[in-house]
């Protein structure tokens, strides 16, 4: 069974339980036509059967759990490659659950995955197809969740898991119609759980979410309390429009202990031959009903769900079936006064739920960390495999740019690239891909499949940045016809052929971004001077900095590149572009100080950062009062991991799943490097060697308000034996009081407190592992006293806590040497050309205080956008065409945006969708209270918002694009305190129907923290 312990024995089952069970349309036509097909369909609630009143109602839910990838690879588990490695072919599972399901129309099924469905579909004849709509439509199978995959909601982007699920429904929608649209959340193997996640499936429409996994102490304390199922309240901002019913299933996703009926189980069959010696129906319906009154007595109503299935179960679905039904059966006959066992889903447990109409305990913080016993907290996933964590973030920047720059021009390649593309990210969002927690040569197929998808993606960025320079005196022209933009996907290793390898190329930047945006450009070049022309003619300033001789080390990196030039484009248009001619010359103007640790200082208008005598770096920044001195230190240490044989709680190791130091106190690092020091008109820079296999270079640009920390891990010596997790501090002289803040995906910040969770009173035996949690985007620290603040932004997802008062301390790296026995049966040794892989990233220091609250958070948000979505840098050799024949020939400046967008308000979302229309996301990016500048609704003009095209038709949808706003009508709970939850409606929202062209304005209110998504129709 997936990352879960194996079952235990059935007699000790029922005394220990609750310490074991926790281990691992807008549619087929287009919109407006879409109520024409839906009336005579009996799915939904509607295929539902009546649940006795009098009766314990155990519902059985046949399902299938199928990663897309884990031990096996996305194409090997759908056609059942590799089956020494696991026997598992998911082709197999929905071949056979079709052709069981047409044998009874009692029968349900209940499926997720939107990728494997597809990629199945594609495969089948129309008479298969036929069937399969039928079953769709009467509700006998059911599709639940329906993103891409099945996400992690840890260390995913929200804009990530957005796109994922939007690109299932759109796949659902156009191939089954309404009654494929899912209203359930069904994550019951993700390893925790974020309350963003719960926010996103209630703004998509969502009734309702069942999930398997959640701390042990947890868990057992609201079975005592009957409080499993809860009002999961996902947003402060959003208020009921965020919330949630939640349940936690009894056993996490398995089906009771000895009734499992697959080709994969040892389970004894249900025998019902009273001639046979093994006769057993009375025992094993027996054995069933007193699981199901255990069951139900830790649950408020009398309906108990039964989850009839497991890891890539039904691949001989005959065998489930004859068993099923003979439990119905016989449970039925035997004990019908008292019992009703039917097949049943999700939604129809749901609805019987609902029914009841009982109040409900809320929730209101998230599901982080996650521990399955005392000495394993499945905290460690948040940093496995940083290079996969950074490659996902790089694929979605440019899926962005793809999709705005497809949406933009209407290029004709679009769809042929773009489609691939947003599958290949929704794989990623898998929750064993972007975790970290595969087998290394999924890993590897994992970069393949986004490899493969971003060189599509490259073509679109090419066509459409064409179409937009092209001049009169272009077309007319062949010197410029043939221009292709180039990217370069290796500027984290300082490499890129195309500028190291022409000696006049042109940099164009697209800024995906909805403001208009200055940044820092660094590329690697093998010269020592340049001459850098913006879109006017002018030549700007520009530094060269020497690449460290450690980047210019890494494993693998070919590259002649030994400089980098640095230079500031300023005001890049938003949804726009900006050309820079770049010319090399042969004079060498760059001066190199070298210091001694006591004299090394570099500083700006903000910051002083100096190296102390033990090597290690110290930043101070003097507040505009004058009066007081933060001081940040920044050091490098390492966590001994633990390995032990897994047998017993005590002797659990580290692993890809598991952080478990083998003692609290980290290792310091002793430095026994050397530092240079590099200075200029733009940035000031100290390269430190830190040790052998750490470095690291400390930046301070020329008036901005933060310190850049670029870090180089590994290869991480092993020779000793031990395995090594690598972790940076950042020490302040800040009173926290063990408090701290973490994003949820990227979105709203949570209060945590070390040593504490607020729905139980913990007892924690892994004193550093169970105070980790996921920082996807920023983790903050407030002092009580001065109302100072610091934030360190991350670029990918990693782990991060708060162990001591006014400390920030991150994981940036792990090699470990044994498995933790989750299922993955290979340590995380990650090896890259024939040594441990070396990893390189940024973090970002801000700080504030009290006096410049409002610039100081709204830089913070811009700050950590522009890691996730920078402006993309793309490269044409410009050959012997001099500056002026460039500019004569190409446009050099353009944006998508006739206006500049509220500061707090930013467009998320603006990509092809069907029959010339477009998807389109707009989102308020401030909590409620959190400013008290920016916390305000605002309203926006969208009609004339894109400089190519006008909007003409805006009708809202659900967050998922799937469903009309207006006709969504989600199930209504009652919390304890009596609030009934009901979806807030919004104070104006543009029209439903066509807008009449005279009209000039298309009005969109967003309140804080606000998503809004529409179709818009436009003219060009």
């Amino acid at each position: 069974m997936s990352k879960m312990p194996i079952y235990l024995p059935q007699l000790l089952f029922l005394a220990i339980f609750l310490f074991y069970s926790v281990g691992k349309e807008c549619g087929a036509t287009p919109l407006k036509n879409l109520e024409s097909r839906e009336s005579s369909k009996t799915c939904g609630y509607q295929a539902c059967s009546k649940p006795s009143q009098n009766k314990l109602n155990i519902h059985l839910i046949p399902h299938t759990h199928d990663d897309v990838g884990w031990l096996k690879t996305v194409d090997q588990y759908y056609w059942g490659g590799r089956p020494l490695i696991a026997k598992a072919g998911v082709q197999y599972i929905l071949d056979s659950v079709i052709h069981e399901l047409l044998e009874d129309p009692n029968r349900r099924f209940i499926y997720v995955e939107t990728a494997y469905l597809w990629k199945w579909w594609s495969y089948q004849s129309d008479r298969v197809k036929t069937d399969v709509r039928r079953l769709i439509d009467e509700g006998r199978l059911e599709i639940i969740s329906g993103a891409w995959s099945m996400n992690d909601e840890a260390v995913t982007h929200y804009q990530s898991i957005i796109d994922q699920f939007t690109w299932g429904f759109r796949r659902l929608n156009d191939t089954f119609g309404s009654c494929a649209r899912p209203h359930v959340g069904w994550q019951i193997d993700p390893f925790g759980h974020s309350r963003e996640q719960a926010s996103l499936f209630a703004q998509m429409g969502f009734d309702g979410l069942f999930f398997g996994r959640l701390d042990y102490q947890d868990k057992r304390n609201r079975m005592d309390k009957k409080t499993a199922e809860m009002i999961w309240k996902g947003s402060d901002s959003l208020g009921n429009k965020a919330d949630l019913f939640t349940s936690v299933l009894f056993n996490t996703y398995s089906p009771p202990p000895g009734f499992c009926f697959d080709i994969l189980c040892a389970d004894e069959p249900i025998i019902d031959d009273p001639q046979s010696p093994d006769y057993n129906v009375d025992r094993r319906v027996a054995q069933l009903l007193v699981f199901a009154e255990t069951q139900q007595s830790f649950y408020r109503t009398n309906n108990i769900i039964m989850t009839m299935g497991d890891d890539f179960n039904y691949q001989s679905a005959e065998l489930w079936y004859k068993n099923l039904d003979k439990l119905i059966r016989y449970a039925n006959e035997r004990h019908g006064s008292t019992v009703n066992v039917f097949y049943s889903t999700p939604s129809c447990y749901l609805k019987a739920v609902n029914e009841q109409a009982l109040s409900w305990p809320t929730k209101s913080d998230d599901f982080f960390p996650y521990a399955s016993d005392p000495h394993t907290y499945w905290s460690g996933y948040y940093s496995s495999r940083p290079t996969i964590k950074f490659y996902e973030r790089m694929g979605n920047n440019y899926l962005q740019v793809s999709k705005q720059l497809s949406a933009l021009t209407n290029i004709s390649t679009s769809e042929t690239y773009l489609n691939p593309y947003r599958e290949a990210m929704g794989v990623l969002q898998h929750h064993d891909a972007i975790t970290g927690t595969e087998k290394q040569q999924v890993a590897q197929d994992y970069a393949r499949i986004l490899s493969e998808a971003m060189k599509g993606g490259e073509q679109i960025l090419s066509d459409a940045l064409g179409s937009l320079i092209s001049t009169r005196n272009q077309r007319r022209s062949r010197d410029g016809a043939d221009v292709h933009f180039y990217t370069c996907y290796q500027l984290n290793i300082s490499s890129c052929p195309h500028t190291e390898e022409n000696n006049n190329f042109v940099l164009t930047l697209y800024n995906p971004q909805s403001r208009v945006v200055s940044t820092f450009v660094r590329i690697p070049v093998t010269g020592n001077s340049y001459v850098v022309r913006d879109f006017t003619g002018a030549s700007i300033v520009t530094q060269i900095i020497p690449i460290p001789p450690e980047v210019l080390a890494i494993p693998g990196r070919e590259s002649s590149a030994i400089n980098e030039l640095v230079f500031r484009a300023r005001n890049v248009p938003a949804f726009g572009y900006q050309a820079y001619y770049v010319t090399k010359s042969n004079k060498n103007i760059e001066r190199v100080r070298n210091e001694s640790f006591t004299e090394a200082t570099i500083q700006n208008e903000f910051f002083n950062v100096s190296i102390t005598d033990d090597g290690s770096t110290c930043a101070l920044r003097t507040i505009r009062s004058g009066v007081t001195n933060m001081r940040i230190a920044q050091s490098f240490h390492y966590y001994e991991s633990s390995q032990g044989n897994n047998e017993e709680f005590e002797n659990r190791s580290s692993g890809a799943y598991i952080f478990r130091p083998k003692n609290a106190t980290p290792k310091n690092l002793t430095n026994v490097g050397s530092h240079q020091i590099y200075t200029g008109p733009l940035v000031q820079e100290i390269h430190m060697k830190i040790n052998e296999w750490i470095s690291q270079i400390v930046r301070l640009y020329t008036g901005e308000n933060y310190i850049e920390y670029d870090w180089l891990v590994g290869p991480i010596p092993v020779d000793d034996k031990i395995g090594k997790e690598i972790i940076t501090r950042y020490s302040s002289n800040l009173a926290t009081g063990n408090v701290f803040y973490t994003d949820s995906n990227g979105r709203e910040m949570l209060r945590r407190e070390k040593n504490f969770r607020p729905t139980w009173a913990l007892q924690l035996a892994e004193p550093v592992a169970g105070n980790y949690y996921p920082i996807t985007a920023k983790i903050t620290i407030k002092d009580r006293i001065n109302k100072l603040r610091i934030s360190v932004l991350n670029d990918r997802a990693q782990g991060g806590t708060s162990l001591n008062e006014g400390q920030v301390e991150l994981m940036l790296h792990r090699r470990i040497l044994n498995d933790d026995a989750f299922g993955v049966g290979e340590a995380l040794n990650e090896i890259a050309y024939g040594k441990g892989l070396v990893v390189r990233g940024r973090h970002q220091i801000v700080t504030g205080t009290n006096l410049d609250r409002s610039s100081s958070i709204l830089m913070e948000k811009q700050m950590a956008w522009n890691l996730l979505n920078p402006p993309c840098i793309l490269v044409s050799p410009a050959g012997r065409r001099t500056f002026e024949e460039w500019r004569n020939h190409h446009r050099m400046q353009g944006s998508g945006l006739t206006k500049q967008l509220p500061p707090n308000v930013r467009i998320l979302t603006l990509e092809p969708w069907k029959d010339g229309g477009l998807l389109f996301r707009l989102e308020h990016m401030f909590e409620i209270g959190e400013d008290t500048r920016y916390s305000h609704p605002v309203e926006i003009n969208i009609k004339d918002l894109f400089l190519p095209f006008t909007v003409t038709n805006a009708r809202e949808t659900t967050l998922g694009g799937n469903q009309w706003l207006n006709e969504s009508e989600r199930l209504r709970w009652v919390s304890e305190s009596n609030e009934v939850h009901r979806e807030r409606e919004n104070v104006r929202v543009v029209d439903t129907g066509l807008i009449d062209d005279a009209n000039e304005v298309i009005n969109v209110l967003l309140h804080p923290m606000e998503i809004r998504t529409f179709l818009i129709e436009i003219s060009i």
